[in-house]
C-alpha cells in the first residue's frame, strides 16, 4: 500500500468532513423526490430533535456553573462568538455582489452566528499546553448559549432568507431544538450514566443523524434549484473570504486576549474557543432555519470547518514549541478529538 505523501500526512483532513462530502454527492446524484423526499425531510427533522436532546442529556449542568468563577473569559469567548464575528458577517455584506452572491453571503453571515465548538478547541488547547479546564466550560458555555442566541440572531439579521420572526419558524426552533435540549437535561440524571457507558456507539449515531440531515437538506437544495446559483469562481471567492475571517478571528483572540490581561494558558483557551465554529450545532440548526435553501446555507460552514481544523492543527503544535510554554504531556485523548462531531452542547464542534 503507497502512503500518503508526508506533508498530506500530516494534514488534519477529517475524515468526516469527507463523509459530509460524500453524502452531498449522493444528494446531488440521487437526490430524494416526491414520497422519499418527504420520508427524509421526517427523518431528518427527528435526527435533529434526537441530536438536541443528546446534547442536553450530555451537558453537566454543575461542571458549567462550576466554570463561572472564570467568568472574564468565558465572557470574552462569548462576544468573540456572537458579537464580533456577527459583526465581521454584516461586514462582508459589502462583498456582494461583487465577490460573493446573496445565498453564499446569507451561508456566510450563518456561519458567523452558530456557536464554538467544543471536542476541537479542547484537543487543540490541550496540544498547545494551554488552560484545558477553562476552554471545556467556554465550549459548553458557548454551546449551550446557542441554542437560543443563533435562531435569533439568524432571524433578526437573515431576515426572510431564515424564516424571519414568523409564528411558524419560532416553533420549528422550540419544537425541534430546544423542548429537545431541555428534556435531555432534565432527565441527564437516569440517561447520563448510559450516554458515558456508550459514549462510542452514541458518536456514530450522532454523525449518522447529522450525514441524514446534510443529505435531507442537500436533496431539497437539488429540488428547488438552487445550486445553478454556485459558480467556481464564487467559491474560490468564499474560500478566500473564509481566510481572511478566521486570520482576522485568530488574530484578535490572541492579540486582545493579551490587552485584556489574561496568560499565556487562558489566551490559548480564548484563541481556540473564539475563533472557531461547530459544524455539529450549526448543520442541524440550518436545517431548521433554511428549509430547503439549507443545503447551499451550510456550505460556508463545511468549508470553514475544513480550514479551521488545518490552520489550528499546526497552530497548535507551533503553541506547544513556545519557549514559555510549561512542560508536561499531551492529553492523548483530547489529541484524538480534533475530528469533530459528536459534540455539543457539550457534544461539537463538536
Amino acid at each position: 500500500m503507497r502512503r500518503r505523501p508526508r506533508l498530506l500526512a500530516r494534514l488534519p483532513l477529517d475524515p468526516y468532513v469527507l463523509a459530509l462530502l460524500a453524502t452531498v454527492g449522493l444528494a446531488a446524484l440521487l437526490p430524494a423526490r416526491g414520497p422519499a423526499a418527504t420520508v427524509a425531510d421526517g427523518a431528518s427533522t427527528a435526527a435533529v430533535a434526537l441530536l438536541f436532546f443528546l446534547y442536553g442529556a450530555r451537558l453537566s449542568t454543575r461542571e458549567a456553573l462550576d466554570g463561572l468563577r472564570h467568568w472574564r473569559l468565558h465572557v470574552t469567548v462569548l462576544a468573540c462568538t456572537f458579537v464580533l464575528f456577527p459583526l465581521l458577517g454584516l461586514a462582508a455584506r459589502g462583498l456582494v455582489p461583487t465577490l460573493l452572491t446573496q445565498p453564499l453571503y446569507s451561508g456566510l453571515l450563518f456561519l458567523c452566528l452558530v456557536p464554538s465548538t467544543v471536542q476541537s478547541s479542547i484537543a487543540f488547547t490541550s496540544i498547545a499546553r494551554g488552560n484545558v479546564p477553562a476552554a471545556i466550560c467556554a465550549g459548553s458555555f458557548s454551546s449551550l448559549a446557542g441554542i437560543v442566541l443563533t435562531p435569533l440572531l439568524a432571524a433578526g439579521l437573515l431576515g426572510a432568507d431564515a424564516g424571519g420572526f414568523s409564528p411558524d419558524s419560532l416553533v420549528r426552533i422550540v419544537v425541534q431544538l430546544l423542548l429537545p435540549f431541555l428534556l435531555g437535561q432534565a432527565l441527564r440524571r437516569w440517561v447520563g450514566g448510559f450516554l458515558v457507558r456508550h459514549k462510542k456507539a452514541l458518536g456514530y449515531v450522532d454523525r449518522g443523524s447529522i450525514l441524514l440531515v446534510v443529505y435531507a437538506a442537500f436533496s431539497a437544495g437539488m429540488a428547488a434549484g438552487v445550486w445553478h446559483l454556485v459558480s467556481l469562481p464564487h467559491l474560490g471567492a468564499l474560500l478566500a473570504v473564509e481566510a481572511v475571517l478566521l486570520a482576522v478571528m485568530l488574530l484578535v483572540t490572541w492579540y486582545g486576549a493579551a490587552r485584556l490581561g489574561f496568560g499565556r494558558e487562558d489566551r490559548i483557551a480564548i484563541q481556540f474557543a473564539g475563533s472557531k465554529k461547530s459544524l455539529a450545532a450549526g448543520l442541524p440548526m440550518a436545517s431548521v432555519l433554511f428549509g430547503a435553501q439549507a443545503g447551499l446555507a451550510v456550505l460556508p460552514l463545511m468549508l470553514f470547518h475544513q480550514m479551521q481544523l488545518m490552520v489550528c492543527a499546526v497552530l497548535a503544535r507551533r503553541r506547544a514549541r513556545d519557549p514559555e510554554a510549561p512542560g508536561g504531556e499531551l492529553l492523548p485523548e483530547r489529541v484524538a478529538e480534533v475530528s469533530p462531531p459528536a459534540q455539543h452542547p457539550a457534544p461539537q464542534g463538536r
